[in-house]
């Protein structure tokens, strides 16, 4: 399963995936039901769930049904116990829609729900990130995981993100990140698609975020509050939900 993954992942192109991936895993759900591990989610439980990776495979991390990562799940817990998310009226910009959520953001009543990505079948707007067609200070919150590692200018993006959020208003902003590098490795020169995946994880990555991830936020105007809420929540439940022990909420608020 693990040679399965890695290479649907690494060489099927995502917006081709997104359409038909959901249909294949709920098949398989059945065979992993049990009671070892939640997707707090879909509120399902299994005695294991799917690996997932590009290059390295990691052990339950892929939610067969509702199609969540380590990330979302953690996003999903962090929204519902920090924020004002499910609670108050929000106009609420989703950046590259994550098939996990857009059904469960939909059915939200307090939420205008705008879904936005360049390719994405998921996403009502198309549009390129770098000159987003909304007026400033457009929404209460902005969304966008796993999406500033593929973009040509992520500080522009960035940017956008900024002008297009209301004052007061916040953003969840994840990449993937080298804890052990105090600096973002990139390269606009790096174009073969081998070479980006050793050197920044995956073949349509042009960059590689370290440490300094939050400071590129605090240059594009956020007050960004760098969040280890995964260790709040203690080893149990990270083993419970699935989580990754080492991920750090970007919790980015606009003045």
């Amino acid at each position: 399963m693990n040679k399965i993954v890695s290479f649907v992942t690494r060489f099927i192109p995502r917006h081709i995936l997104q359409r038909v991936a959901h249909l294949f895993l709920q098949l398989l759900s059945f065979f992993y039901r049990g009671k070892n591990i939640e997707d707090p989610i879909s509120g399902i439980s299994y005695r294991k769930i799917l690996p997932y990776g590009r290059v390295h495979s990691r052990p339950n991390a892929l939610a067969p049904d509702s199609m969540s990562l380590e990330r979302h799940r953690l996003i999903w817990l962090y929204l519902r116990e920090k924020t004002n998310f499910f609670k108050d009226d929000l106009r609420f910009l989703h950046m590259a829609p994550e098939y996990c959520f857009l059904k469960l953001f939909k059915r939200q009543k307090n939420l205008e729900y705008v879904t936005g990505d360049l390719l994405s079948p998921w996403a009502e707007h198309h549009f390129d990130a770098h000159q987003i067609p909304f007026e400033d200070n457009s929404f209460d919150v902005v969304m966008a995981n796993h999406l500033l590692e593929h973009v040509e200018d992520d500080r522009q993006v960035m940017r956008e993100f900024h002008r297009i959020m209301k004052p007061g208003g916040w953003g969840i902003f994840q990449v993937p990140i080298d804890y052990a590098s105090a600096e973002t490795q990139e390269d606009p020169n790096v174009t073969d698609p081998a070479e980006r995946e050793r050197l920044y994880w995956q073949r349509d990555h042009v960059r590689l975020y370290g440490r300094d991830y939050a400071e590129r936020l605090r240059e594009a105007g956020f007050e960004v509050k760098e969040d280890d809420y995964v260790g709040e929540l203690g080893k149990e439940l990270q083993e419970r939900y699935a989580l990754m022990p080492e991920e750090i909420i970007y919790y980015c608020h606009k003045k």
